[in-house]
């Protein structure tokens, strides 16, 4: 109970992204997830929902391929950008929000969803961000942001988003 409970502040899908060579257990998915429990991490304590948002900076979401949570090399920019800011503003927080596009079950995509939250927040926290101001949550196909039921639209949905509190 307890490690599900920290699940998710704590867990994070980090080696996956950041390195090679370490154990892997293969998921429903079919990629190698890592899930390893970084230092610094701890139980999640609150919900930065219920803090101020920030609306005057905001950043472009990166991008997944469809079935992945695998970051691309042309989404990295975008990475560096949130931790360059997120390092130079230590009084603000973070919610990576995963989504999905509407292909899959409501479980499938909210499971995929979740690790590209949490490869998003890997590779920050690889960049120096501190994990303790890094939050997931995961909205599946939930929330999309192009109506449509095509490709294009498919592509759009696909994404992590960047939710930033005081």
């Amino acid at each position: 109970m307890k490690s599900s409970l920290r699940y998710m502040g704590v867990l994070t899908v980090g080696v996956a992204v950041l390195a090679g060579g370490c154990k892997t257990d293969s998921d429903e998915m079919g990629e190698s997830l890592i899930i390893e429990e970084l230092d610094g991490d701890h139980a999640l304590m609150e919900r930065f929902e219920d803090r101020v948002r920030v609306t005057d900076v905001s950043f472009d979401p990166v991008g997944f391929r469809y079935d992945s949570y695998q970051i691309d090399g042309g989404e990295v920019g975008k990475l560096n950008r949130v931790a360059d800011y997120l390092r130079g503003n230590g009084d603000v927080s973070l919610v990576v929000e995963g989504h999905s596009d509407e292909r899959g079950s409501r479980e499938y995509n909210m499971s995929l969803g979740e690790h590209r939250a949490l490869a998003v927040r890997a590779y920050l926290i690889g960049l120096g961000v501190d994990s303790a101001r890094i939050q997931t949550r995961s909205y599946g196909a939930e929330k999309p942001v192009d109506m449509g039921h095509n490709e294009a639209a498919w592509t759009n949905n696909r994404r992590g988003e960047f939710a930033l509190y005081r």
